[in-house]
């Protein structure tokens, strides 16, 4: 029977494309073989880009600290990662419900928290500051017994206030973002804000104009950062080795004299673990 030139043309392309799905394959057996077999899997992270110099929005790209070593910490551990700034609240629910793999937000792990979730070995060690005007008498935490202070809702700097002047208390005011906090302080809806260092001082060194100061107190507990998983996860332990490589090669000295421009103490982090 003979086949007519359409029929054979569409045979003949027919043909060719399974000529090149073949080598399609072969090509594709060919490099997983070359990468090991282990393609590196994206992780989604999510964050609270709220905070310089840890993270923060520059445009649509979320830089900082916090996003700088988790991404080192991946890539140690064999993954890559999709960031994704939801907020504070949200960061907790997308962790909750699983639909992210992990977090970092200058999260400092507490008991509580623990309870709800699984952290890393601790990554940064810190405290909260208080935030004040120049010309203020505020000198501690004791002298904020009658004033108003302005705080980040649901961290370890509302729970202070709270410790200071009484759970819920009218002159506490909760924001959702530390910055929103100092801004009501800049236009004296409060006396003071307590948030946490890093944030704190960033601030004030970048803006010097608006004339604040920072008062520590040696009452407030040092407090450590962990990135956030949800409860049970595989990757902790994943995670744990990756960082702990990262203190022992100089890349998380690297990283953090980048960022803050000193040398790190990272005895005191391990002393953790």
């Amino acid at each position: 029977m003979k086949i007519g030139k359409k029929v054979r043309f569409i045979l003949l392309m027919g043909l060719v494309l399974m000529v090149s799905a073949c080598g399609a394959n072969e090509t594709g057996s060919k490099d997983s073989e070359n990468n090991g077999g282990n393609e590196k899997k994206t992780l989604r992270l999510v964050t609270d880009a709220a905070y310089a110099p840890m993270e923060y929005m520059n445009g649509d790209q979320i830089l900082g600290f916090d996003i700088d070593l988790a991404k080192a910490a991946a890539a140690e551990a064999g993954y890559e990662l999709k960031v994704d700034h939801v907020g504070w609240d949200p960061l907790f629910v997308e962790i909750d419900t699983e639909n992210a793999d992990l977090a970092i937000s200058s999260i400092t792990i507490t008991d509580d928290r623990k309870m709800s979730y699984d952290f890393s070995v601790p990554y940064y060690a810190s405290s909260n500051e208080i935030l004040i005007p120049e010309d203020s008498d505020i000198q501690s935490g004791a002298d904020l017994t009658d004033k108003v202070v302005a705080v980040q809702k649901d961290t370890t700097g509302h729970e202070i206030a709270e410790s200071i002047l009484g759970s819920n208390h009218k002159n506490i005011k909760p924001f959702e973002t530390t910055p929103l906090a100092i801004q009501e302080l800049l236009s004296n809806g409060a006396d003071a804000v307590i948030a946490d260092k890093p944030v704190v001082d960033e601030y004030v060194k970048n803006n010097s104009q608006q004339n604040l100061v920072v008062i520590t107190d040696d009452s407030f507990e040092e407090e450590f950062y962990g990135l956030l998983f949800p409860k049970d996860s595989k990757l902790v332990a994943e995670f744990n080795e990756a960082l702990n490589k990262l203190f022992d090669n100089g890349k998380y000295a690297e990283i953090y004299k980048e960022w803050f421009g000193k040398e790190p103490d990272i005895e005191v982090l391990k002393a953790q673990q």
